[in-house]
């Protein structure tokens, strides 16, 4: 049988997503506890897959992995929560033997949150507007040998919300470093340092210049969206992983508070 995980899992704790020797990684993780609980005997031999390899530092609320298995009723949700640290299983479902995560993804959505400096976000909405559509984005990746840099971005919205700026990105498929790079250039947008003449060049290809990408704590892959793929939802484990998803980032809300009561009293 061929199981697929929604998976969630926190981007700080790991050296990125897919497995490295004697570096500790989601892949390596999530691998290492199907082994512990015999629901694989390796990854090559369960066909194991992964739909997004994100980068190291970048967390995820709804990466997949999908793997063969003979002992389906040890995937549970409620099971590998038990045994894994640092990612959590959101959803399973049951799904055909053909199933790769990543060539059967209709789309993947990436949030990136961004505190307000103070931009412009009608600028920034402007910039956001070019990127829509089929581009070549070399000049926004990190290329690798044998990539097509052609890219379709169905949709990129700005939403703010506060003291955060949330941009949300939404494609089949990215680059290398490529919506990072996309979040440089609409910070910039949005602080006056360059124009939507400078981002249609370099979409262009009539410049060289390439903008470095922004910190990957702050970027989230939020949702990937399949067609016939319903993932059962365990509500146990959704509100153990609310417990210690709030009881790891309240400090950071509280030290927010702090930071923000300071400014106002300048």
């Amino acid at each position: 049988m061929r199981i697929a995980l929604k998976i969630a899992y926190d981007g700080s704790k790991f050296y990125g997503f897919q497995r490295q020797s004697r570096l500790r990684t989601v892949e390596g993780e999530i691998i290492k506890v199907l082994q512990k609980l015999n629901l694989i005997e390796s990854p090559e031999g369960a066909n194991f897959k992964g739909a997004s390899r994100t980068d190291r530092g970048v967390s995820a609320f709804g990466n997949v992995v999908a793997f063969n298995t003979e002992n389906p009723k040890l995937a549970q949700p409620r099971i590998l929560n038990h045994h894994l640290r640092d990612v959590w299983v959101l959803g399973i479902a049951q799904v055909p033997d053909d199933f790769h995560p990543r060539f059967w993804a209709k789309s993947k959505i990436y949030r990136y949150y961004l505190v307000n400096e103070e931009f412009d976000v009608d600028a920034m909405r402007e910039c956001a507007k070019l990127f829509v559509g089929t581009h070549d984005f070399s000049a926004f990746a990190r290329l690798e040998k044998f990539k097509d840099p052609i890219r379709e971005v169905s949709r990129l919205e700005i939403i703010p919300k506060g003291d955060i700026i949330v941009i949300e990105i939404e494609g089949k498929s990215f680059l290398w470093e490529m919506v990072r790079r996309i979040v440089t250039a609409l910070k910039l947008c949005g602080l006056g340092v360059i124009e939507v003449e400078d981002i249609k060049r370099m979409l262009e290809g009539k410049t060289n210049k390439k903008l470095p990408p922004a910190s990957p704590e702050n970027l989230v892959l939020w949702e990937i969206k399949y067609d016939k793929v319903s993932f059962q939802v365990d509500e146990y484990s959704i509100k153990k992983i609310r417990e210690e998803f709030f009881e790891r980032f309240s400090h950071a809300l509280v030290r927010a508070s702090i930071f923000r009561e300071w400014l106002s009293a300048l």
